[in-house]
């Protein structure tokens, strides 16, 4: 089970998130300072069947060579299969109270909300955190939603109990406001994976939330 400290900086992306090597990305992104990882290889240009499963392989390998969390995006076979430690579900995706029936019980279950309703719905069914967003625009993900905003954030953050990372147009310049409204850590994809040196913006950002 994923503890609390844990998603204070938790790192997304698949092979369509960076020019570079995934891999290398993500040991940089360690080096850095992320605390978690989730592997999501969603879009057009995302891998699939073979190919998905042995870049989620290896960055599974880096991730427990160097003790950090690994979390698979959506496909809750593929996160038994690769022994995950989690599994992420979105708004549109099978229940968690579902999912909670076929993982393993000590993996965790997190869902993506926007709204109250959808992080008090998600607790009630079972839910170990909740990633919360868009808090700011972002283009990253082709089918984001309005963003929420702070009042949003922290309008859910008051509503539930169980942990809250905040996602979506965030970086080490307003990283620091997030954390200071309650949110429990921030979730970043291109923040990490577009930059020229992942590991000094994975640095920076764990500075920026450290309070």
């Amino acid at each position: 089970m994923i503890d609390k400290k844990d998603l204070q900086l938790y790192f997304i992306m698949g092979s369509n998130n960076t020019a570079a090597n995934p891999v290398h990305v993500l040991q940089d992104a360690i080096n850095g300072g992320i605390t978690v990882f989730q592997f999501r290889e969603k879009g057009i240009s995302a891998k699939t069947g073979a190919e998905k499963f042995d870049l989620g392989i290896q960055l599974r390998s880096v991730c427990r060579e160097n003790n950090i969390p690994f979390i698979v995006n959506d496909d809750t076979d593929l996160a038994v299969a690769f022994k995950a430690d989690g599994i992420h579900i979105g708004q549109k995706d099978e229940s968690i109270k579902d999912i909670k029936k076929r993982i393993p019980k000590h993996l965790c279950a997190g869902v993506s909300v926007s709204t109250v309703e959808e992080a008090i719905l998600a607790e009630k069914q079972g839910a170990d955190y909740i990633g919360v967003g868009p808090i700011f625009k972002t283009k990253t993900k082709e089918d984001a939603l309005t963003p929420i905003g702070m009042h949003g954030l922290g309008t859910i953050i008051e509503k539930v109990t169980i942990p809250i990372v905040a996602i979506g147009g965030i970086n080490n310049k307003n990283a620091r406001q997030i954390i200071q409204a309650g949110a429990d850590g921030i979730a970043v994809i291109s923040a990490i994976s577009k930059v020229q040196n992942s590991e000094i913006a994975a640095g920076e950002l764990k500075k920026a939330t450290n309070l």
